[in-house]
């Protein structure tokens, strides 16, 4: 039985493109130095809620992940995976993991216990996302799958029993302490009226909700996992959530406010979203703004730690370069870091090959498969090291087209620019060529 990858998003989600990368060969500008301390004021980030917080990084298994393949690849992935244990999230159904119930109480659970395995192994702190629903749930028949309809939502008569399959997962996986209820809303889309299905959505919520809790009231839940996407059209965007980063749609939000109005509870609030010059943003990196909009949005409606479950930025233009696409996405998480994110999630991109600069590691399916790239090694695995949960960090200003993030433990600056720019940090002078991302020791 296949174990389906990421499938389309349905209503209201833009297509996903992840086109070839080009190498961007241009003559570098020296511009003028700026001279700044590491250790200057800057802007200290918040949880919103008067402590110091900051979040837990890892990433989400898809379908091609590190724990299948040739044994000698999937053991040096697991390798460098637990070097720097993170968070590391699973879905109980597809992306990577089979059909958990084919009929009523008929479990087969041997894919996510090979996935949860590999979680254990390398000291993950794991996180199970609760979708997607086994075809009987949805109107399908029993022992049967249809991997076409797997964002199909469970019939409302079927809630109590998506709720008992949580529970079951719970239960199962006794470790695990955090669970996302569902996955952006998928199969709750009223196209008749053009709305999210805010009221069924948390119908399952509360369901699922209670199930867990009964399980284990140390279980931590949340939702609900909507996608804050740019409207459509005009007569969709957001009064109140909007800036020169463009818009989300009004409905995103409604859908939202009738969840936190009408859920049982809550441990934490996961969201997902783009952040794309598609929401008429200048350019790349000042669409990331959208990011730091949205979590102050959600601090004004949510005594809560907020979770990035997803998140993503402006695709790949086939000119941009490897350190184009690495800085871009450098500058994101420097984004989440400062503006009251607790939790941030990379969604692990298909195996590409060495030469996939936002990939993880090489595909485990080949015999000299699962060496670390450096998006791992150089970046996700430092941002764990350096600014873990804990361990105060700021924003600090150095130059125009500089952006920093500083802790106790390093300061790592992004070149937003495809200029070389000069600058002087603790009295030594730096110079970074156009998106170069560089980390420097803490102290001189």
């Amino acid at each position: 039985m296949a174990r389906h990858f990421r499938a389309g998003q349905g209503a209201l989600k833009r297509t996903r493109r992840w086109v070839a990368v080009g190498v961007l060969v241009a003559a570098a500008v020296v511009a003028s130095a700026f001279a700044v301390c590491l250790w200057s004021p800057g802007l200290p980030a918040s949880d919103g809620h008067g402590d110091t917080k900051w979040p837990g990084w890892g990433f989400t298994h898809t379908q091609f992940s590190a724990d299948d393949g040739e044994p000698a690849a999937v053991a040096t992935a697991e390798g460098a995976i637990k070097s720097v244990p993170m968070v590391q999230a699973q879905h109980i159904m597809g992306f990577g993991a089979d059909n958990p119930e084919p009929s009523p109480g008929l479990y087969d659970f041997d894919s996510l216990d090979r996935r949860m395995d590999f979680i254990r192994r390398t000291g993950g702190i794991p996180v199970i996302t609760l979708c997607c629903a086994p075809d009987w749930m949805k109107g399908g028949v029993p022992g049967e799958t249809d991997w076409d309809r797997l964002e199909a939502a469970p019939l409302p008569e079927h809630f109590a029993d998506f709720a008992a399959l949580s529970a079951s997962v719970a239960k199962r996986y006794p470790y695990v302490r955090h669970f996302i209820v569902w996955n952006e809303f998928k199969g709750f889309f009223d196209d008749e009226h053009k709305r999210w299905e805010a009221k069924e959505y948390t119908d399952l919520y509360n369901a699922v909700y209670d199930a867990l809790k009964v399980v284990n009231p140390a279980n931590q839940v949340g939702g609900p996992y909507l996608d804050f996407a740019q409207p459509y059209d005009a007569s969709h965007s957001s009064p109140d959530l909007r800036g020169s980063w463009g818009a989300v749609d009004q409905r995103v939000l409604d859908a939202f406010a009738y969840w936190n109005r009408h859920r049982k509870g809550a441990d934490f609030v996961a969201v997902d979203g783009h952040a794309t010059t598609d929401d008429g943003a200048a350019d790349e990196f000042a669409a990331l703004e959208k990011f730091a909009a949205v979590d102050a949005w959600l601090r004004k409606q949510v005594n809560l730690p907020i979770w990035w479950a997803e998140w993503y930025v402006e695709p790949a233009s086939a000119d941009w370069s490897p350190e184009h696409e690495i800085a871009l996405r450098v500058a994101a998480m420097i984004e989440l870091a400062i503006s009251g994110t607790d939790t941030v999630l990379y969604w692990n991109p298909r195996r590409d090959g060495a030469d996939c600069a936002t990939c993880l590691w090489t595909d485990t399916r080949m015999a000299d498969g699962g060496q670390p790239l450096p998006f791992l090694t150089d970046f996700l695995q430092r941002f764990v090291r350096s600014f873990p949960p804990g361990v105060d960090r700021r924003k600090v200003r150095i130059a125009d087209g500089l952006l920093a993030l500083a802790s106790e433990r390093a300061l790592v600056v992004v070149n937003t620019t495809d200029r070389t720019i000069s600058a002087a940090v603790n009295g030594r002078r730096i110079e970074l060529s156009g998106y170069e991302t560089r980390w420097i020791a803490s102290r001189p």
